[in-house]
């Protein structure tokens, strides 16, 4: 049975109607709010990121990119009723391991987590808000 129009939403990153499940919603509004509340340029980032891992393939959910082409930021979106556990953090940070990104973000909408690596400490620091793009891109 076809999608009908209320069973998909505009992406305006992969610039095409999608499929509307809950984790499509949430990575809906998480790209809205970094676009016009943070300034994330809709042209740096990329939905469904291609990560091989062991020769298994994965899709990072977003991933933005600076302004010269790297990534900046990992971001995984779960359903409302994913619960962000211990589980969700090793899935992030194991598509991280490949791919080094400085910045990672974890929502499933009611919830998000934003967190920054470091390389004094080797770990990650978490943060209260989500910087604007700007200042992720200048670090």
């Amino acid at each position: 049975m076809p999608l009908k129009m209320r069973d998909t939403i505009f992406d305006p990153v992969r610039k095409k109607r999608v499929a509307l499940t809950p984790e499509e919603e949430v990575r809906q509004q998480l790209i809205g709010m970094l676009s016009v509340s943070k300034g994330f340029p809709l042209h740096l980032m990329s939905c469904e990121y291609s990560i091989v891992i062991n020769e298994n393939k994965f899709r990072g959910d977003l991933v933005v990119f600076s302004r010269d082409a790297k990534p900046i930021l990992l971001a995984e979106c779960k359903a409302p009723s994913v619960k962000i556990s211990r589980a969700v953090f090793e899935q992030i940070l194991t598509y991280n391991r490949n791919l080094g990104i400085r910045h990672i973000l974890l929502t499933n909408g009611p919830e998000t987590y934003f967190a920054s690596f470091s390389k004094e400490s080797g770990t990650y620091i978490y943060k209260n808000d989500i910087p604007d793009y700007n200042e992720l891109s200048q670090e």
